[in-house]
């Protein structure tokens, strides 16, 4: 199993077009064998944080590559969230 902590920071102006980006890639997850266990959303309207898990490191790889995903990003542009993933583990 492998969990990960997502921070997610939409770009300026675009806080409606990231949310619509994040419901859309996150439904892609399962294809992968991942599992949204929470999704929190910034008091600032433009951060969101998820805990997601994979069953293994590979379907994380693969969903990090989904064409699905990809075309989703690309259609954005500069308008698309940046993401720092981090791997953790229970304390």
């Amino acid at each position: 199993m492998l969990t990960l902590v997502a921070i997610v920071e939409f770009a300026v102006g675009a806080d409606a077009a990231g949310q619509r980006y994040e419901d859309a890639v996150l439904t892609l997850l399962g294809r992968h064998g991942g599992h949204l266990d929470r999704r929190l959303r910034g008091t600032d309207g433009r951060t969101e944080v998820h805990v997601i898990r994979f069953d293994t490191r590979a379907g994380y790889e693969s969903f990090l590559v989904d064409p699905d995903r990809a075309a989703l990003r690309s259609a954005l542009g500069g308008s698309a969230p940046t993401t720092r993933v981090i791997e953790v583990n229970e304390a």
